[in-house]
């Protein structure tokens, strides 16, 4: 009879939820480092070694120096001015983790580029947030977790999950530590593309609403013309969009408050983009202080008294936690 050897104890191949068990690894590209690190220290853990450098030529270099196969990778790139250098990072960077094995990637996005252009308003446009999209896709996101879209659809031009946040728990945080009654406060939305997500503060915080009603002049310029609803005579208003771009449309909006009696204006954006004479209009308006969130990293010329940043560590350190678990991300807002 052949001797087959001694019989060893079989293989048993671990349950998925024990192989997940502390694989998260958190990393960063260079749009938004300091973001990253805080996001990472909400989560007791430190950021994973990525080198990012350029060749002589401009081109992107990327090497992962650890092993990440069968990790559950979240890499955290916001697509900020210079967005074209800041995607093509964040694509050459997702091109060497898809070939590394890993189990999951998921691109934590706080700013998506290119979220204007989400339409063909006009012939012979591209429709460039989709093509976004698919770049991310093709290039071995799995998912994808990102902070107030400038339009909700664009979740729509992915077929891979998308977990899309808005920065709304962080500035009702801001606003009950100011101390507002409701009796004295108006909810102003800066246009009517505003007012549902200006309405669920309403809800939420209590007080009136009001609108502006906005009319483009020109592809870069808006005229502010009427008010619509609750007066604005002798109270505190609070403003909220997506992002502040040059500030035209904010501050024409706080100039109309002021003229109909506002006592205070505050305004709140997630994005604080501020490009061109954003700077120069905010400090010329009536806003008194301007509120954004760290989506976007602030460089030290930008910085006025003006303008308070407000972090969103917790709230994205709180959703990849989710992610990793396998828990519902919605509850963040309930």
């Amino acid at each position: 009879m052949a001797d087959f050897g001694t019989i060893t104890k079989p293989y048993v191949k671990p349950h998925k939820a024990r192989m997940l068990h502390n694989k998260m690894r958190i990393f960063s590209g260079q749009a938004n480092p300091a973001l990253a690190q805080r996001i990472t220290r909400q989560l007791a853990d430190s950021l994973g070694n990525l080198k990012v450098e350029s060749f002589p030529d401009t081109e992107t270099s990327v090497r992962i120096e650890e092993d990440v196969r069968g990790r559950d990778v979240f890499l955290v790139q916001s697509t900020c001015p210079p967005v074209n250098q800041n995607l093509m990072e964040l694509l050459v960077i997702l091109d060497a983790f898809k070939r590394a094995s890993p189990y999951r990637v998921t691109v934590v996005l706080p700013y998506y580029g290119y979220a204007r252009q989400d339409r063909k308003d006009q012939g012979r446009v591209p429709i460039s947030a989709k093509l976004v999209a698919n770049l991310l896709t093709a290039a071995g996101a799995t998912r994808v977790l990102t902070l107030d879209l400038h339009a909700a659809q664009i979740q729509g031009f992915f077929d891979i999950p998308v977990d899309h946040l808005t920065a709304g728990p962080v500035f009702i945080d801001r606003i009950r530590q100011m101390g507002l009654t409701p009796d004295e406060v108006v909810f102003l939305s800066p246009d009517e593309g505003r007012v549902k997500s200006t309405l669920s503060y309403q809800k939420r915080l209590g007080g009136e609403l009001a609108i502006v009603d906005k009319r483009r002049s020109g592809a870069v310029s808006t005229e502010q013309a009427n008010l619509i609803g609750a007066s604005l005579k002798g109270k505190t208003v609070l403003m909220f969009d997506d992002m502040i771009t040059t500030a035209g449309s904010i501050c024409g909006a706080a100039r109309l408050a002021q003229q109909h009696g506002a006592k205070a204006i505050y305004a709140f954006a997630t994005h604080g983009v501020l490009v061109g004479k954003a700077i120069a209009n905010l400090k010329d308006s009536a806003i008194e202080k301007v509120f954004i969130t760290d989506s976007i990293p602030l460089l030290p010329e930008k910085q006025i008294d003006k303008i308070e940043v407000l972090s969103v560590d917790k709230l994205l350190a709180d959703a990849m936690y989710r992610i990793h678990e396998n828990e519902s991300v919605s509850v963040l807002f309930e």
